[in-house]
């Protein structure tokens, strides 16, 4: 079984309380645990599309990745736009520092239980209200370049036969728009794409999910989903198992 959720925001060795967000978010990292031992299996897969720690230092961040480590499956992390502990370009030390049940995806993919999983941050698109050119244009073409290199590899290891899961911070699409990020996750022939990053009830609203253009795409963020993973949907039949679907009562926003 593989799951998912995104933004899990944690802040063990420098404690930030998180209800400043919202009362939704009082005792979160509680609830998390909670859900995902009454779900998850030791053999199952969990995605965790960034937002991981507040953490500034890997050190600090350690603290946080021990804590998902102890809870059930084997995860996969990807990095998001408050993981500060994690430079990209120091990857390969950061990787060597991680817990045993804990694996990267940065700009490259790996086979895992017959499906292949590859991974970027992703960015502010330059369509999206609020980009400026001075602060975003260097990273998105930097996330364009990483996610270029990530389903490069992925097809690879795919080879035709096995299917692709892409982990993404930034949502892919723009108010129902398709981006750079959403067209060349299906021209790599992606079955799945999670993604989270979004925590108001107005973009929960707008977010794209379900299958577009053949991939099916999800809204991670936990507080969407209850503090709770949910099964990666999209994969095909013989490995599709039912999973557990977001509320339908939406919180109220920050």
């Amino acid at each position: 079984m593989i799951w998912a959720l995104a933004d899990l925001h944690l802040s063990h060795a420098r404690p930030k309380p998180m209800d400043i967000f919202g009362a939704r978010w009082r005792d979160h990292s509680t609830r998390i645990a909670r859900a995902w031992r009454e779900r998850v299996a030791d053999d199952d897969l969990v995605l965790i599309a960034g937002d991981i720690s507040w953490a500034m230092k890997l050190d600090d961040a350690l603290e946080d990745l021990r804590w998902i480590d102890a809870l059930p499956g084997r995860k996969i992390i990807s990095r998001g736009n408050h993981d500060y502990w994690w430079s990209a370009e120091r990857t390969r030390r950061t990787r060597r520092m991680m817990p045993p049940g804990i694996s990267l995806r940065e700009a490259d993919a790996a086979r895992h239980d017959g499906v292949v999983i590859c991974g970027c941050r992703g960015w502010t698109t330059p369509d999206t209200p609020g980009f400026q050119e001075s602060r975003d244009r260097s990273y998105y073409e930097r996330e364009i370049v990483r996610l270029d290199a990530a389903l490069a590899d992925a097809r690879r290891l795919a080879d035709g036969v096995l299917p692709i899961i892409v982990m993404l911070h930034f949502p892919p699409f723009v108010s129902g728009r398709p981006t750079a990020f959403s067209e060349r996750i299906a021209a790599a022939g992606a079955v799945a794409c999670v993604y989270g990053h979004l925590h108001r009830p107005d973009d929960w609203a707008t977010a794209t999910q379900g299958r577009v253009a053949g991939v099916y795409y999800q809204l991670t963020a936990c507080d969407y989903l209850g503090f709770g993973p949910v099964a990666v949907r999209g994969l095909p039949s013989a490995g599709q198992r039912a999973g557990i679907s977001p509320p339908t009562d939406i919180p109220p926003s920050r």
